[in-house]
């Protein structure tokens, strides 16, 4: 298999207040802990970062991005108004070649690399694979602040990345689905009726979204 990864990092931070993805995280933005694992995966043979326009060139002139992109090729894409539109920017730009891609959260600092092996080989079997944990929490429907039901949380997982798909596939799901909006690619996959992997994953792959992650996120860099 020839696979590209796909990091989505174009953003506003809405939720954190800033364009985290870019926030240095010690002496490094968070980004470049972000895609090493997919340096140093050998299945993966491209990194698309999609970022948003008025970041592109100064990444590009800056010295993390010339040290990574020796490592491995390295494209810079410019991402869209919503997460949907960049992911497919991102996937337009791959490899014509590559029959695979990994999508993965820019805000996901932690990943192992074993992740991304067993979602990419379980593309074998299924049309996609994605990493999640189950629920250990209850999980409430809730409508104008009532609860309507409770979820039984055997069955509920946390979907997380990467979420890795055969592309071919994937881009007949934008096409399918072009009307819905989305939090994850797997929402669409699953829609389009496309069969999906679930490979557990642990909570150390945790997205930063809130300041208390951030913390979070400065103490387990410091402690390596």
């Amino acid at each position: 298999m020839s696979v590209s990864a796909i990091i989505p990092a174009a953003g506003s931070g809405f939720r954190f207040g800033e364009v985290k993805q870019f926030k240095l995280l010690n002496d490094k933005p968070l980004w470049a802990y972000t895609i090493m694992p997919f340096i140093k995966s050998e299945l993966i043979n491209e990194i698309i970062l999609v970022f948003p326009n008025s970041h592109i060139n100064k990444i590009k002139s800056s010295e993390i991005f010339n040290v990574l992109s020796a490592k491995k090729n390295i494209k810079i894409v410019e991402g869209g108004s919503t997460r949907k539109d960049s992911v497919l920017n991102g996937v337009l730009e791959t490899k014509k070649s590559n029959n695979i891609v990994c999508i993965h959260d820019a805000a996901r600092p932690f990943l192992k690399e074993s992740f991304i092996n067993d979602t990419v080989s379980s593309c074998d079997d299924f049309d996609g694979a994605i990493v999640a944990i189950p629920s250990t929490d209850t999980i409430k429907i809730v409508n104008n602040g009532v609860v309507i039901k409770s979820l039984d949380r055997e069955i509920v997982w946390r979907a997380q990345t990467p979420q890795t798909f055969r592309k071919d596939k994937l881009i007949k799901s934008f096409k399918i689905r072009s009307e819905i909006k989305i939090t994850d690619e797997c929402t669409m996959m699953e829609l389009s009726g496309y069969s999906i992997k679930i490979i557990k994953g642990n909570p150390e792959n945790f997205k930063i979204t809130n300041r208390l992650d951030w913390e979070l996120a400065k103490t387990k860099v410091s402690d390596k």
